[in-house]
Formats: C-alpha cells, structure tokens, sequence
C-alpha cells in the first residue's frame, strides 16, 4: 500500500539570524493562507520578546490589532511576493522592559516613559497630580523582521517594522491597593510624544547589532480604551531608509478606526451601515424573536467600509432550528447587504460559535459553514 502524497515538499532555507555564526535550518512554508499574506518562516527562533505585549496591553482586542495592523501597514513596503515573515529577534524582553519605564536618571535612564518628577514618600495628592500630568504614554514597542532569500537558500533580514503603541486612556493608582484614577490622553498630545519616542527608538536599533544598515517601517497605534470591543488603529507611519539614517523624517497620516454597530458614533458617523444592520435585525427578529441582539464591527479606511463582522447570539433546541435559521440568514446576507467589502457573520449559542457565513468583496454568493 503506498503511502499518501501530500503534495510539494516545503522549502528549507538557512536561517542565518543575527548572529551569522549561529546558522540553522528554518522551513518556508509552500502557501501562505491568503495571497496577500506573508509567509512566515518556521524555525525555533520564537520572539526575544515573547509575552511582554500581553502585560503591557490590558485590551486583546488591541494586542491582536497592533499585531496584524503592522503586518498589513509593512506590505506597503516589504511586498509579500518577496519577503518571508519572522518574530522580532532583536528588541528582548529586557531591553522592552527597560525602554517602557519611567525615565529615571539614575535608576531607569532609558526609560522612554515621562519621569513621575515627585519623592518615593510624596502624599497621594501630589502623586495623582504629576500622574495626570505626566502619564505614562507609551505601552508597547512591537518588532517585526522581514527577510529575503538570497543564493544558496540563505534568508537573511532585509527590513524590520516598529509598531509603537499609545495610550488614548491612562490609568493609574496612587497607591497600592487603592482606586484607579482616569485621563484622557488626546491625539495630538499623544502624536507629539509618540514622535519623539519613535526618534529615539530609531536611534537606538541603530546601534543594534545587525540593524545598523536595515530599513525601518515605524507605526503608531492609538489602543482603545481598556474596556472597548473593538480596537484602536493606526494614526501615522513613516519609512526610516537603509543606511546608517538614525532619525525619522515626515510622517504619513493614516485614516482608519473601527467602529462598532450600533453605537452613537456609528450611527452619526456611518449612518448608511448602520441602517443596514438595524434593517437585518428587524429581518432577524421576525424569524427568531429570542436572540439577544445583533453586533457589528467595522473597519473602514478613509471612510470606506472595508470589513464588517456581525455577531448573532442565539439560543437554539435543535440541529434542525439551527439550519433553518443559518439559511434564513445567508438569505439576509445575499439580498441586504452591499458587495464591496468583506462581510462575516458569526452565529452564536451561549459560547459556542455554531454557524460562519463569509462573504468576499465583490462576490455575489457566500460561504457557509455550520459546526458539528
């Protein structure tokens, strides 16, 4: 009996990492899952600064954005068809925690977050005063690598990008134990700090082993609030060329936020969408009068809807009720909703997802899966 054939081998490469004595095998995989995804090497090189973005960002819904939002900024720059994905190797753990502290002269000098300025023994209402007003801006620094194969199935980094992420909401106790306190951060006080920070982190991966000479991607991410469910998004970005170039130049605006349905600011800003989904819950209600409510997620750029997910929480008594309602809503989808963007419907039962609709831009039919 012969043995099944998967199909094509995937691609072994060297990995020469940054230090080039320290070679190893990494596997390439043949297909990335989307076309416009980066594939991402496989090796034992895990990220140098694997667990820090989880205790430095409360929201995982902002974990999750700053992460894929910085792979989707970097294909304006390392284009997919040509550079391989890989997990930051350079910015360790200590060297992120060092860079997230309070500056402090003696104790935290690379601290890139605004001395507190008042004693260790200060009364607490002295404390909360230089808290809000100099509230620790910055919460993460996040590194991707970018590589190109070069002769001799060698990959070897070509490019790195920069995800700096800033708080829109700083929380604080002025003492252990004791009551949060809350300030507004706005975009703009945020911007003006966010690029001297991104200054100083260029100049100091400058003088990092093997990134001396590497282009540099920067992005700013502004986190939502702790409690928000959806995401912040980018506000700006900039290309640091290669070379020794130690300093930022312009930077790009960009414009995209998510947003959620129903919501005030969905429902002024994004009136259009947000009568197509009170219109489906109508729809839906009338099939299935014990659901919950109906949640959608947007994302636009530059105004334009680019993704919308929609979550129905239903409670249902049977395999069959379940299909019938799934079909009812695919039939929802196919006649309700536009065709330029991409739209997911996710039907839920307490906390398990029983049925996927997705539906591509541009296409008129949709796919369907109900779970076992």
């Amino acid at each position: 009996m012969c043995p099944p054939d998967f199909g094509e081998k995937e691609e072994a490469v060297i990995d020469e990492g940054k230090d080039d004595s320290l070679q190893e095998t990494a596997v390439i995989p043949k297909y990335s899952l989307a076309e416009e995804n980066y594939r991402m090497l496989i090796d034992s090189n895990l990220s140098q600064a694997r667990g820090v973005i989880t205790n430095q960002i409360a929201n995982r819904v902002d974990i999750d954005e700053l992460e894929e939002g910085l792979r989707r900024h970097s294909k304006e720059v390392f284009d997919p068809d040509s550079y391989y994905f890989q997990e930051g190797q350079y910015l360790t753990e200590e060297i992120l925690y060092d860079w997230l502290e309070r500056y402090d002269e003696e104790g935290e000098p690379l601290g890139l977050n605004p001395e507190l300025g008042v004693e260790s023994n200060a009364e607490d209402d002295v404390v909360e005063k230089a808290e809000k007003n100099n509230p620790k801006y910055l919460s993460h620094i996040l590194e991707q690598n970018y590589l190109r194969k070069t002769k001799d199935d060698v990959v070897e980094l070509a490019g790195i990008s920069i995800g700096i992420a800033m708080k829109s909401v700083y929380r604080f106790q002025t003492e252990v134990g004791g009551p949060y306190n809350y300030e507004d951060i706005s975009e703009s006080e945020m911007m003006k700090e966010a690029q001297q920070i991104a200054n100083e982190v260029t100049q100091r991966i400058r003088q990092l082993e093997g990134l001396e000479n590497v282009p540099i991607m920067i992005g700013i991410f502004r986190e939502a609030p702790q409690s928000s469910l959806v995401p912040g998004n980018f506000v700006a970005k900039t290309n640091v060329p290669g070379g020794d170039k130690a300093s930022v130049g312009s930077w790009e605006d960009v414009n995209e936020e998510y947003v959620l349905f129903p919501s005030e600011h969905g429902r002024n800003t994004y009136a259009d969408t947000h009568a197509t989904l009170v219109d489906f819950e109508t729809d839906v209600a009338s099939y299935f009068p014990n659901y919950v409510s109906v949640i959608g997620k947007g994302f636009y750029q530059n105004g334009n809807l680019q993704r919308l997910t929609v979550e129905i929480p239903v409670s249902f008594y049977g395999k069959a009720e379940l299909i019938g309602f799934t079909q009812y809503v695919y039939g929802l989808v196919l006649s309700g909703f536009p065709t330029d963007y991409r739209l997911e419907v996710n039907i839920i039962s307490g906390e398990r997802q029983e049925a996927l609709i997705v539906r591509d831009p541009g296409e008129e039919k949709g796919f369907v899966h109900i779970y076992r």
